[in-house]
């Protein structure tokens, strides 16, 4: 059975940005950096951004599958990717690392 371990490495802001063109939310991002997640079917863990997951999906699914080399010798381990959301306020960085048990 393969696993699939998600990472939240760091979150970048843009106040700028934000301040030019978002209306104000009561709870943006809610993504903690440190937060650890291990999945072994595709099924968005709970507590994970559901955006966030729709960016990590396809990248999931083929680590599950046993599937790797992104965009060819892109990562040090081949089956791994680092990926952000598409929240272009206040992105988070995401490591995707698959491992067989």
């Amino acid at each position: 059975m393969r696993t699939v371990t998600i990472t939240a490495l760091r979150q970048t802001t843009y106040p700028d940005l934000s301040d030019k063109y978002e209306l104000p939310l009561e709870t943006p991002c809610e993504m903690t950096v440190g937060s650890v997640y291990r999945v072994t079917e595709p099924v968005r863990p709970e507590g994970f951004c559901e955006s966030a997951w729709e960016t990590l999906l396809p990248f999931v699914e083929r680590l599950l599958r046993g599937e790797g080399r992104f965009y060819g010798d892109w990562m040090k381990n081949p089956y791994s990717a680092m990926l952000s959301c598409n929240d272009g306020f206040r992105p988070v960085s995401f490591y995707l690392e698959s491992e067989e048990k």
